[in-house]
């Protein structure tokens, strides 16, 4: 049966979340805040939070240096998803990817379709793995990183969540990239 197991023990992960705006300030950052919010609320902890401009290059900056810190476990983006000429936010981060998760993409736009309707199209949130860092890029708006935290990371975020959650995979992200000797070969 899916749920929470409370046999398992809860684990806190390091979130960091990156809101991509032209316009916002750490005061008036609405999305960004909700994220932040909903992760400390859930027991993990908020890593790094900062704001970047829709440019390729600034995003793609900000996401490698979390991917390279063994502080930051994920990483949650808001902004930048749509289809104007400034959301670039797909263009920044899926060629860091290293496993894309289309997985993410459809189970967001079932959730966003029950309450935007056809509206959803609108949207390019994607998700994957790069250097064994899980990455979601959610729409700029609050209601979309309400409807994304809470209808699928808060779950898939919890050690505890059955019948399986990406913390339980996390030792194992980067097992294609370990040396011969670090997979257990002696002298």
């Amino acid at each position: 049966m899916p749920g929470i197991d409370d046999k398992r023990q809860f684990i806190p992960l390091k979130v960091a979340v990156l809101t991509i705006s032209d316009t916002r300030k750490l005061e008036d950052d609405k999305s960004g805040g909700t994220l932040a919010e909903r992760i400390e609320k859930a027991g993990h902890a908020v890593a790094g939070r900062a704001i970047v401009t829709d440019d390729v290059e600034k995003i793609r900056a900000q996401m490698q240096t979390w991917i390279a810190d063994p502080a930051v476990d994920v990483i949650i983006s808001t902004g930048g998803t749509g289809f104007t000429g400034r959301d670039v936010t797909p263009e920044a981060v899926e060629p860091l990817f290293e496993k894309r998760m289309d997985g993410f993409s459809i189970a967001f736009h079932m959730l966003s379709h029950a309450k935007i309707g056809a509206s959803t199209i609108q949207s390019r949130a994607t998700a994957g793995v790069a250097g064994a860092t899980f990455i979601f890029c959610l729409p700029g708006s609050p209601g979309a990183c309400r409807d994304g935290w809470d209808g699928i990371l808060a779950a898939q975020l919890d050690y505890r969540t059955r019948p399986c959650n990406f913390v339980e995979i996390m030792p194992r992200l980067d097992e294609h990239l370990r040396r011969p000797k670090a997979q257990g070969a002696s002298a």
